[in-house]
Order: structure tokens, then sequence, then C-alpha cells
């Protein structure tokens, strides 16, 4: 694999690699998730050597599930490798005594994914924006005024001169799918 394409795997690509036995896709997967597991871990009573094992771990649980063609990706690949390496953390927590009651501990870290979550949206959201700004006129007003402002197809028809809400409608379609294309690429 080349360089360029190292840098532009997608979750696909590299649940697709550790498959095939590309060790590019497990280089890949662990520059880019390595640090939130550590983050996680060092955030909550751990070190670093902790997070390495508890990564370690995660990645394996991966690795057999691909192996056996038992995974199934429908999340981000973060959002599985953190899930798992946080479930794993819990549970080395809850061994050492560190945390009796698992249940209070898992909200403090609930808290954490609510925060990653939101940072998630709060990326999307701003993609979104940025991809109604490059719709332009018409659309970009008919978007909003539908989605945003709740006008009604009849309003929009009003609005904009069409003859009926059909028309409208299939106006708004369009542009839905000049979004798609502009969100998705």
């Amino acid at each position: 694999m080349n360089d360029e394409k190292k840098h532009t795997l997608s979750d696909e690509d590299i649940v697709s690699g550790i498959f095939q036995g590309e060790t590019d896709a497990l280089e890949k997967l662990y520059k880019e998730h390595f640090p939130m597991v550590t983050r996680l871990i060092l955030n909550n009573g751990g070190d670093i050597d902790d997070a390495k094992d508890i990564f370690q771990e995660a990645v394996i649980i991966l690795y057999d599930k691909i192996s056996c063609g038992q995974f199934v990706l429908n999340s981000k690949l973060k959002t599985y490798i953190y899930s798992v390496s946080r479930n794993i953390w819990l549970k080395k927590l809850a061994k050492r005594g560190v945390y009796s009651n698992v249940d209070d501990y898992e909200e403090k870290l609930q808290v954490e994914d609510d925060i990653e979550i939101q940072r998630e949206r709060d990326h999307q959201f701003i993609m979104m924006e940025h991809a109604l700004e490059k719709l332009g006129e018409p659309c970009h007003t008919i978007i909003k005024d539908f989605y945003i402002h709740n006008l009604s197809m009849q309003e929009i028809c009003e609005k904009f001169g069409y003859t009926n809400t059909d028309n409208a409608k299939t106006q708004k379609y369009k542009c839905l799918q000049r979004l798609k294309k502009l969100f998705f690429g």
C-alpha cells in the first residue's frame, strides 16, 4: 500500500485490510484510535501501560471478530474501539477494587461518551452548514424554510411562485439530492 492510500483508509478499508492480513490497516487503526483510548484511560485512573494493554485487548477482540466473519460495521470504528476499551477498563477497575460500584463509574464515563458524541454531532452540523452554503439559491432557502422554519409546502409554493405544491416538492427533492452530494461527497 502506498503512503497516499495509508492516509485515506476508510473504516471499511481498515476492516477489510485486517481481514486480509494487511499490516497497514492495523497501523492506521493504531494511529487513529490509540490516542483516544489513551485519553480515556489516563483520565480515568490509569497510566500509559494500562492504555497500551486496553487498546491491545480491544484490537484483539476486533481482530478475532473480523477473522471469524462475525464483525458487522454498524457504527464508526472509533465508536466500536472506544466502547470495547471502555468496557474492558471498567472490568479491570472492578477487579482492582477501585470501584466497587461500577454503575456509578459507568455514569461518569457516560458523561464523557456524551461529550464525544456531541463533538461528533457539532462537527457534522458544521459540515452540513458548509454544504448548505454551497447549495446556492433557491435550494438553500427552500431547505431552510422547510426544515428549520417549518414552512409548509403550500407556503413554499407561494413564496417561490411554483404553480402547485407538487412542483415545490419536486424542487425540494432535487435540492435534497444536491445537498446529499455536497455533504457526503
